[in-house]
């Protein structure tokens, strides 16, 4: 696997198709991971999985497939889609087993870094579930605002320093 990045504890590695059955486990885990990423409440086919990842990969896409460094499990993935000039929307989902660790702030802080460093995006925007009152916080405490709820999503972003955007 080809690490892209990385920060204290993650390797953030391009995705792949060898990585299907962490990610089908992942996505496939209604009550931990899916309902907060999705309506979608069946399992996903690892066709429908390969189709959807060849797609990521052919495209470009800037996502990343999340490795823990020290025991190299698969932790989730992390994207910014939706890109329109300086402007994206980000992304996240970290398998069951690797919830709770702290991964997801840290990958928050590197992703928020990557974006405005590496990408020169000047404002990262997402979308959460009013349910999920863990990852607000979370996307709180690392500088994001909200600025938009409707009866289901709270929508926030956080601005490079400095920008008019």
């Amino acid at each position: 696997m080809e690490t892209v990045f990385e920060s204290e504890r993650i390797l953030f590695v391009k995705p792949n198709m060898e990585l299907i059955p962490e990610y089908l486990v992942m996505i496939n885990d209604i009550e931990h991971v899916a309902r907060f990423i999705s309506d979608r409440r069946e399992p996903y086919t690892l066709e429908e999985e390969q189709e959807y990842m060849r797609g990521k990969i052919e495209g470009g896409a800037a996502m990343y497939s999340m490795i823990e460094k020290s025991t190299g499990k698969f932790i989730g993935n992390t994207e910014f889609f939706d890109r329109r000039e300086d402007d994206a929307e980000w992304g996240i989902v970290i398998t069951y087993s690797m919830q709770d660790k702290g991964f997801g702030k840290e990958a928050l802080k590197r992703m928020i870094s990557y974006g405005f460093g590496e990408l020169g995006l000047e404002r990262i925007r997402l979308g959460v579930y009013i349910y999920n009152p863990r990852a607000v916080h979370v996307y709180e405490s690392c500088g994001f605002k909200e600025y938009h709820r409707n009866k289901v999503d709270i929508f926030m972003d956080i601005r490079k320093e400095g920008s008019n955007t």
